[in-house]
């Protein structure tokens, strides 16, 4: 079950800032006291500037593990399978940087079999990670998401805040509601799934430390 708070932003060609993601989905049985947080989080990093033909959306999502823990997993951007369960395996060359692509095969059962994908941005102070997608066989055209990853505390102890947005083309035939929710679906399967390796990975005041 999913609650949605709204977004309010200044549209594109105003002349002013891009407007952020135009809503917040996140698991109404989770902690509500940050909602103001969440937004002013999403005012702040995740700006896109969607087009007529483009939808905008943002998932969120508290985790039980430290910040460092969890973007141990995200930064790895040549590993999306650590924590996304719809990859069956990625391949990339070189070292992880801006500009760097990945070849993304997808596990039956989604409308994909690849996806290619390249590193926007990569920043290991702010916790920011940008992807754009840029071929493939899916219909995700001028896919562009933002993850950004803030501390917190959860019941006395270090834990996360992920905040996931997107700008996306609307297919021919489906609306722009039909496309968040497609989308959004996905990101909330791939944070619930972060959620569960990162808090797996938390045995008493110790984290599993993960291999760069």
């Amino acid at each position: 079950m999913v609650e949605m708070d709204g977004a309010v932003g200044v549209g594109a060609g105003s002349g002013q800032a891009p407007a952020p993601p135009t809503r917040l989905w996140r698991l109404v049985d989770e902690r509500c006291d940050l909602r103001a947080m969440e937004t002013d989080y999403v005012r702040r990093f995740h700006r896109h500037e969607p087009r007529e033909n483009q939808c905008s959306s943002a998932v969120a999502k508290h985790i039980k593990a430290p910040v460092h823990l969890v973007w141990s997993l995200v930064r790895r951007f040549d590993q999306p399978q650590l924590f996304k369960p719809f990859v069956s395996r990625c391949e990339m060359k070189g070292n992880i940087e801006i500009g760097s692509v990945r070849e993304v095969n997808v596990k039956s059962g989604l409308p994909a079999t690849r996806s290619t994908e390249r590193l926007e941005l990569l920043d290991d102070n702010e916790h920011i990670l940008s992807v754009r997608f840029v071929g493939g066989d899916h219909r995700l055209q001028n896919y562009s998401s933002i993850l950004t990853v803030h501390p917190e505390v959860i019941d006395g102890r270090p834990g996360t805040l992920v905040i996931e947005s997107f700008v996306v083309d609307v297919p021919d035939g489906n609306t722009k509601d039909e496309t968040c929710y497609f989308v959004e679906a996905l990101l909330k399967c791939n944070l619930k799934s972060l959620a569960e390796v990162s808090e797996g990975r938390v045995t008493g005041d110790q984290t599993e430390p993960l291999d760069r």
